[in-house]
């Protein structure tokens, strides 16, 4: 894998086919756990996990497995790497384990992890697998953490609420009380508050995009126009 290849399945993952913001896929769990950075980053690591893993694993054996059960075999590795992980969160995380509650199990399911085994692992090799899944599920948590920091605050006013759940009660002095006093906003931390934060997170990354495109054309446009100022 050469460096720029390196490069460009970062970027594809994290920002240009960003699940979260592009693809919008996941919206479930996406929407339901990220009341908390603690609780998004949580789930979204634990997906990247999976995704790589199950692209590393699923790469090697996609030129053997016959085309009509590549669909149960896939799903068969996922939901054994999902119970890996699901074990270890019950063993040594169970406060945060019980706070995720069925959204851990359910990554077995969740499309983000399969469409990306169809669409990359299972037509490229184990190492850029791996790190196509590893960025998709990078990209993922990255979106779940401002989600969830940005409901966390309005919500409760504060954030990294719940993070001794994942560092143990040590941690309870890394949670910020951003607003003091502050007496909560439910709009946030409800439905209805994921939906507009997530659609505000979509119009940003798209103003984004747009900001990006303009400043290229109007350096092709002055480079056109001024040719040999840029010989």
């Amino acid at each position: 894998m050469t460096y720029q290849e390196f490069k460009d399945i970062l970027y594809n993952g994290v920002w240009k086919q960003n699940t979260g913001v592009v693809q919008l896929l996941g919206m479930c769990p996406i929407l339901a756990v990220s009341t908390s950075v603690v609780n998004g980053v949580s789930l979204g690591l634990a997906t990247s996990v999976v995704m790589a893993l199950s692209g590393a694993a699923i790469a090697p054996i996609r030129g053997i497995v016959p085309n009509e059960a590549r669909i149960p075999v896939f799903i068969l590795i996922i939901a054994v790497l999902v119970t890996l992980i699901q074990y270890l969160m019950n063993a040594y995380m169970y406060s945060l384990y019980v706070v995720l509650g069925i959204f851990i199990p359910l990554i077995v399911t969740n499309c983000i992890v399969l469409a990306r085994i169809e669409a990359f692992a299972a037509k490229n090799p184990p190492l850029q697998s791996a790190l196509d899944g590893l960025a998709m599920g990078l990209g993922l948590t990255a979106v779940l953490a401002i989600l969830g920091g940005l409901r966390e605050i309005f919500g409760h006013g504060t954030l990294l609420s719940g993070i001794d759940m994942a560092l143990g009660e040590s941690a309870k002095s890394l949670v910020i009380t951003v607003v003091p006093n502050y007496h909560g906003f439910l709009l946030a931390i409800l439905p209805p508050g994921a939906f507009l934060t997530l659609g505000c997170l979509i119009a940003g990354k798209n103003w984004l995009n747009l900001r990006a495109e303009k400043k290229l054309k109007d350096a092709a446009s002055l480079e056109a126009a001024f040719p040999a100022a840029h010989a």
